[in-house]
């Protein structure tokens, strides 16, 4: 779920811009845990003046008699960082980070309309965006960061109501061979590069990576052909990098099977397990996933990269 900057914004006192700085002056000493005051001009933030920056101005040689008598546009920042009320908050967090270094820690101003509701200060950013990330990483794949199976089941169980969907159950064959072959980091690598096939060939669809080499990706339509064939041939295409020339030219690699015995074992290739509910109805999530794992089944007879679907139409 999105959090919204909005949720986080206080209101801190304001000013116009031609109030003295004498008065700002007092405003921050009666308010010593103060960091800034918004400089506002018909209900628009037009300014900001932080705590720290305003004393040194003001501290200076002739700062004092420069500036204490005089309006406070002489020494605010008349280009602070200002974002919608809608922004998310790992946006704003990511362009506060962005800024100057002297204007690192200013305060972010909040409006709505144009028109100011409050700030935050970037302490209260960080550590928001810490927790966010904390709570994100709950629900995301750290090999992949794509969204696990809590996400995953949630995007499964929203399908039963829908008019048209598909669902792609896609793992690679023989991983394991490969893993004992070039080594877990090299698998690791395999894993990714699959996982960034899918998010290309699927850019507006659902990707979600159930661990290891199994990853469901779902479509809001019962079209899915032209998916699954990109699929392939992406995958097709990139999967000999992963190779030496030797294993390449050979077509397969030597390695012991589960019982100790070693044996030839293909290549990788990518299976890819279809259900749609053209022509079908399901009454929950466990039925649609038994359904792709009776599919997966039929796809995984061949030795090579291929779909079929709940229709048994194999390629």
């Amino acid at each position: 779920m999105t959090t919204y900057i909005e949720e986080i914004c206080e209101q801190v006192p304001w000013v116009d811009p031609k109030t003295h700085s004498q008065e700002v002056h007092l405003i921050f000493k009666d308010n010593p845990k103060l960091q800034g005051i918004v400089v506002i001009e018909e209900d628009m933030p037009v300014a900001l003046v932080m705590r720290s920056r305003f004393y040194q101005k003001i501290g200076g040689l002739y700062g004092y008699n420069l500036y204490m008598g005089r309006a406070i546009e002489l020494v605010m920042n008349k280009f602070p960082f200002i974002v919608d009320c809608t922004q998310p908050i790992v946006e704003v967090s990511q362009k506060a980070m962005e800024r100057p270094e002297e204007e690192l820690y200013d305060y972010v101003i909040v409006t709505k309309e144009d028109k100011y509701i409050g700030v935050v200060s970037i302490q209260k950013l960080l550590l928001t965006f810490a927790d966010i990330q904390k709570e994100a990483a709950r629900f995301l794949s750290p090999l992949t960061g794509l969204p696990g199976n809590n996400l995953i089941d949630l995007e499964l169980s929203k399908l039963i109501n829908a008019d048209h969907f598909c669902v792609l159950y896609i793992d690679l064959d023989n991983f394991k061979a490969y893993n004992d072959t070039y080594g877990f980091k090299n698998g690791d690598k395999l894993i990714l590069e699959t996982a960034r096939i899918l998010q290309n060939c699927l850019p507006h669809h659902f990707v979600g990576h159930i661990g290891g080499d199994d990853f469901v990706g779902i479509l809001k339509q019962d079209e899915y052909t032209e998916s699954a064939n990109q699929i392939i041939h992406e995958f097709d295409l990139a999967i000999q990098q992963f190779y030496s020339e030797e294993h390449w030219n050979q077509g397969y690699v030597i390695t012991e099977n589960r019982f100790g015995i070693k044996e030839n074992i293909p290549l990788v290739s990518i299976s890819i397990a279809i259900v749609t509910n053209q022509g079908y109805s399901y009454s929950s999530a466990h039925e649609i996933v038994s359904v792709a794992t009776e599919m997966k089944k039929i796809c995984k007879k061949n030795n090579y990269s291929c779909f079929v679907a709940n229709n048994y139409n194999c390629i």
